[in-house]
């Protein structure tokens, strides 16, 4: 098979499986009744929760080598390539600044950062590397943005704190960057004033992650035997959870702060699942069961917008009860249909299990008459 043309079902049940897993973590019925995995660390360290969204840029990363390599080789030019690039990072960090807007369109409050945003600027900068330099300075860029980052971050004094103070949320140099230039425009519910967990500065090293997923696509593109794929995808793997575990002595592992060693932690877990996704599926064809995963992953973007749309709609829709008092939507869903038979943790989980369920269901439907929403 030629390798350019190859299909990894294993990427595709990946991102599935991300998708699934942020709509778990993000809409517990009961945010005062949620299981401790399914909760992010309150700051250094890290949770399962702490997983989906560095692996959904490292899956990004390793579309990237896929697709790029394809275009390439149908010949577009480097003038239809960054067309489609800067086309695709606009739609995507418009995408998410009207999910951040959605319903009321408070423009004055409106979140900048977020997800879908951060995701098309890592996409931005790693489509530039990997367009203009050679895989060596690839490697030489990702590992410099890793440890610039680090450098700053530990050395440049914080107005009325000083330097490296990165033990709480308020004090440390993203947040004094994000409470400078994006006053009034970060997530509400940071961990401090001001704080925004995908904020200006801690984009640098989550480019590195995308980078580090463009090296895992490269490799897996490439002429070796499928058995010493998976073995070199184990082993990248073992040496980042390595790597990452000794940089945490001196840089702890921060999923809001995305610090280095976070980003080489967490991307060597997503090499050791994707090896063993690859070896399971695409290697010894196990692919049925993964079918509910392809079709979460074949409109992923979809997925996530209408997983946030909904979520709000859910908080916003309303109604007067027999005693005058309002209910919403959620509130009704969640006490009348699992509370009310559940217990208070499990009914939580429950919720969102509903609700991938649903967003399956949805998502079949596209799958099956072959619309996939792309951006």
């Amino acid at each position: 098979m030629n390798q350019q043309q190859e299909r990894l079902i294993s990427l595709d049940m990946f991102r599935g499986f991300t998708i699934a897993l942020m709509i778990l973590v993000n809409n517990p019925g009961d945010w005062s009744h949620v299981y401790a995995p399914l909760l992010h660390a309150k700051w250094h360290g890290w949770t399962p929760t702490d997983l989906v969204f560095p692996f959904f840029l490292f899956i990004v990363g390793v579309a990237m080598s896929y697709s790029f390599s394809r275009r390439i080789m149908l010949g577009d030019t480097k003038l239809q390539l960054w067309v489609k690039i800067i086309t695709r990072t606009i739609i995507i960090f418009a995408i998410g600044l009207l999910l951040s807007l959605f319903p009321f369109f408070h423009f004055s409050e409106m979140r900048i950062p977020g997800v879908l945003q951060r995701i098309a600027v890592c996409y931005f900068f790693a489509s530039l590397l990997l367009i203009y330099w050679s895989k060596k300075f690839q490697c030489g860029w990702t590992v410099f943005l890793l440890l610039i980052y680090w450098i700053l971050i530990k050395t440049i004094p914080v107005p009325g704190y000083g330097a490296g103070m990165i033990d709480q949320p308020q004090g440390n140099l993203c947040w004094y960057l994000d409470s400078q230039l994006l006053a009034g425009h970060t997530w509400k519910n940071a961990p401090a004033p001001g704080f925004d967990p995908e904020g200006i500065f801690s984009t640098i090293p989550a480019i590195a992650t995308v980078m580090l997923g463009i090296f895992a696509g490269d490799w897996l593109r490439s002429r070796q035997k499928q058995n010493q794929k998976v073995i070199g995808l184990l082993v990248a793997g073992i040496v980042g959870l390595v790597l990452g575990s000794i940089m945490n002595i001196w840089l702890p592992i921060n999923k809001n702060l995305w610090t280095s060693s976070y980003a080489v932690f967490m991307s060597g877990l997503a090499a050791i699942f994707l090896a063993v996704c690859y070896w399971f599926i695409d290697v010894k064809g196990f692919k049925t069961w993964t079918k509910p995963f392809v079709v979460f992953g074949s409109n992923a973007i979809t997925v996530f917008a209408l997983s946030g749309i909904v979520a709000k709609l859910t908080i916003y829709i309303k109604w007067k009860q027999a005693d005058g008092s309002l209910i919403s939507l959620r509130t009704f869903l969640y006490d009348n249909f699992f509370h009310s038979w559940a217990s208070d943790y499990f009914a939580s989980l429950l919720y969102p299990i509903f609700w991938n369920l649903i967003f399956l269901g949805l998502m079949w439907i596209l799958y099956r008459r072959r619309i996939f929403i792309k951006v």
